[in-house]
């Protein structure tokens, strides 16, 4: 009987309750605790539930002591399953492969029909180079400023992949804000929507667009893809695979692919990106003060290109003589289409008989070139 009590002892000090109950296991158990709160969100509100939901779960698994998912390839010795899997992140992989995905899902055509779309998905990327200046007046390095600052891109992928560049030990907690915001989208905006903007300026019905053809949308992502990659050619990886799924889609004669990049695997790929990125959330790494510094520059960098959007629908609204409403300004943003939603959300708050969807996602989807550029740009800087 005492060997079994001595046999039960050493269970139980190998067991990962003994970490817990240690000292300085108090920080995995917060961790856990934020953990199960994220897989709540994600889960009961239905918060960004594709990102969130494995994100919650890499961050719960990482946290629990000893599992070693994260343990590190030493000579010989074989590392954790999520250490392999996050280099994907690490070498940039995921997020170019969600971009593909994301271009394989993506109509151009409202871009294409009012050119004018892409002067708001740029004034949108205003909040980047707000946090940016203020995380480096409190003292953050240019990295992590850039890092902070892409938040404000409501592009999660892309924020990913600049912060694995640049900063990687900032991702944990870039990636949870970014993905956190994009899931508040419908909380955040329509409050400064109604702020910045009047009723009357609400109201506005705007024309349908111009028909656009298919020799325009065949024609649109190899021209983006020269331009844009000549002028930053460290855009190519997103830029790149986001006009390169665009054109399966447009082009009609590969069906085949078009329909795996915007299902299996982007499915695929989100699964692997979300539990490794979460699985960057160790309790040492994630609980410090500038955790909650990155989290508040982010709300920042979010209000801001939400303003600059609408401050430059404002704009041209009234160059237009009120035919462009300046609620789709704040679709700049590269959420979509969540973005374009609350758009029309608000607009039929001020006129039930208003219909600025399609209007909307004109700069939504000019948000999601917006947010790669500037990621591209913050990379040739500081890279």
């Amino acid at each position: 009987m005492g060997e079994m009590f001595i046999k039960l002892q050493e269970l139980l000090a190998d067991s990962g309750f003994s970490q817990l109950f240690a000292d300085g296991g108090w920080k995995n158990l917060v961790m856990i605790v934020v953990a199960c709160v994220l897989l709540y969100l994600a889960i009961k509100k239905q918060y960004e539930p594709l990102l969130l939901l494995p994100i919650a779960f890499g961050m719960l698994l990482v946290n629990l002591p000893f599992t070693g998912v994260m343990k590190e390839a030493v000579g010989d010795q074989n590392g954790g399953l999520l250490y392999y899997l996050y280099l994907g992140v690490k070498k940039g992989i995921y997020p170019s492969l969600i971009f593909l995905g994301i271009g394989a899902m993506t109509d151009f055509g409202p871009l294409l029909a009012r050119p004018s779309s892409l002067l708001l998905g740029a004034a949108a990327q205003l909040g980047i180079y707000c946090a940016f200046t203020l995380a480096r007046l409190i003292g953050f390095d240019v990295q992590s400023a850039a890092s902070i600052g892409i938040i404000g891109g409501a592009d999660g992928p892309t924020a990913i992949l600049l912060t694995s560049i640049l900063k990687p030990e900032l991702l944990p907690a870039i990636a949870i804000a970014a993905y956190s915001y994009m899931a508040l989208i419908p909380i955040i905006q329509p409050p400064l929507m109604r702020m910045m903007t009047s009723k009357k300026e609400r109201a506005v019905v705007m024309q349908q667009s111009r028909q656009v053809s298919k020799t325009e949308k065949i024609i649109f992502p190899i021209v983006c893809s020269i331009l844009v990659i000549l002028l930053l050619p460290s855009t190519a990886p997103l830029i790149g695979m986001l006009m390169l799924g665009n054109l399966f889609r447009e082009s009609g004669v590969v069906e085949r692919l078009s329909e795996t990049a915007q299902n299996n695997l982007i499915n695929i790929v989100t699964i692997f990106l979300g539990i490794t990125v979460g699985a960057t959330a160790a309790a040492d790494n994630f609980l410090r003060i500038e955790t909650l510094a990155i989290i508040a520059l982010g709300l920042i960098a979010f209000a801001f290109s939400t303003i600059g959007g609408l401050l430059f629908g404002k704009l041209m609204c009234w160059i237009t003589k009120g035919k462009i409403n300046p609620l789709i300004g704040s679709a700049g943003v590269s959420a979509v289409p969540m973005a374009a939603r609350v758009s029309q959300k608000e607009g039929q708050r001020a006129n039930p008989t208003n219909y600025l969807l399609m209007h909307a996602m004109g700069p939504n989807v000019a948000g999601v070139i917006g947010s790669a550029v500037a990621a591209g740009f913050l990379l040739a800087m500081f890279g």
